[in-house]
């Protein structure tokens, strides 16, 4: 049975890192089943398969935040990317503290799960607050903006940092062992509250500013992922480790879903962010489109076809669509005289020379030229 405020039955169920910490007696809690260990080197490892996991979580948070430190003029991008750094960061404190690499008997593994629990409050509150990007609170990219994320996440930081080692080390009486009040209200409770104000924050964006709503597909994917993963961690594990014989339990399944729900993150934001193409980067060239031909009459249309083989100052040469404007004896003429070298007269000419430009300038197709502007 649960209860509030209790970890006596999570712990039993589940192997989590803040288990061996709690309880009323000095092993603290342990899992009525957790997976299968592997010996390296004389040392126990745990949680083999979740550890796969949490490097293939390293890799994929590495390509993330490349992507999204590349997209320049995207709302929220320096904002969102630090969410992902913490997402990082945890995952490098998960992979410590359940693979036994600091022995639960550490004097410094308390220190260690403190860190790993409040950089979880920390990501879930910097998630939280990116979801008021949208609504334009403050300008993104700014001080202002960058500061905010920055102290408050580091406030909440600190704020479970120290709930967390007061309890494990039951600094006084409120700060219970056996009944962790504090640590059970911050990590079941305001965590998933910050996520869900995040959820609804983007629904109510999506709805009410973009013309469509398959973004919306993301942010429910990532919604149905964390939950999952959450039930079959909390309520599920040891039912899962007897049935496959303890090859994985839920930590396995929650650590895949956790990254699945973090995934759709990204690209749920990706969908909705937006960059001007002048600054992307690896990205496709500028697409030109003409609206309508050049006028025969116009003065400027004989230049139309130098354009067309001209380099400019800066290196980048014009598009060549590989046709001809007009038709012409005005250009006729100025193509027979772009191709005469410049330092001979046309009436100096041998004749040989003037009969074959001649005989080119009968054969040229005489279809439109355009040209296109340079990048």
């Amino acid at each position: 049975m649960y209860k509030f405020g209790y970890y006596d039955e999570i712990c039993s169920t589940v192997q989590m890192a803040a288990c061996p910490l709690l309880g009323d007696n000095q092993i603290g809690y342990e899992p009525s089943c957790y997976a299968r260990n592997i010996e390296v080197r004389s040392s126990l490892i745990f949680q083999t398969a979740a550890l796969i996991i949490d490097i293939i979580a390293l890799f994929m948070t590495v390509i993330m935040i490349f992507h999204i430190r590349s997209k320049y003029t995207a709302v929220g991008r320096k904002e969102m990317v630090l969410f992902f750094y913490l997402y990082f960061i945890m995952t490098i404190l998960d992979f410590i503290t359940i693979s036994g690499i600091i022995p639960i008997s550490s004097v410094v593994y308390p220190y260690f799960v403190a860190a790993y629990l409040g950089l979880t409050s920390a990501m879930c509150w910097c998630l939280m607050l990116n979801g008021f990007i949208g609504f334009q609170w403050s300008e993104d990219g700014t001080a202002l903006s960058l500061w905010t994320f920055h102290l408050t996440s580091l406030l909440i930081f600190g704020l479970m940092y120290f709930i967390s080692i007061a309890t494990f080390k039951e600094i006084t009486p409120s700060f219970d062992k056996a009944h962790p009040i504090g640590l059970y209200v911050l990590y079941f409770i305001f965590n998933p509250f910050c996520l869900a104000v995040y959820v609804v924050l983007q629904i109510i964006l999506v709805v009410n500013t973009l013309d469509e709503y398959w973004p919306l597909g993301n942010i429910c994917f990532a919604l149905i992922f964390f939950i999952i993963g959450q039930v079959i961690q909390i309520f599920l594990s040891d039912k899962i480790c007897n049935a496959i014989k303890h090859y994985v339990d839920g930590v396995f399944f929650g650590t895949i879903c956790t990254l699945l729900s973090v995934m759709m993150i990204y690209k749920y934001w990706d969908s909705i962010t937006k960059e001007d193409l002048e600054f992307s980067v690896g990205g496709k060239g500028n697409v030109w489109e003409v609206k309508e031909l050049l006028n025969e009459d116009d003065e400027f249309a004989p230049y139309a076809g130098q354009a067309a083989n001209t380099i400019g100052h800066s290196g980048v040469a014009f598009a060549n669509t590989n046709s001809y404007y007009g038709g012409g004896q005005q250009q006729q003429a100025y193509m027979a005289q772009q191709q005469q070298p410049y330092d001979m007269p046309q009436q100096q000419q041998p004749p040989a020379q003037h009969y074959a430009m001649s005989q080119q300038q009968q054969q040229q197709p005489h279809y439109q030229q355009q040209a296109y502007p340079p990048y």
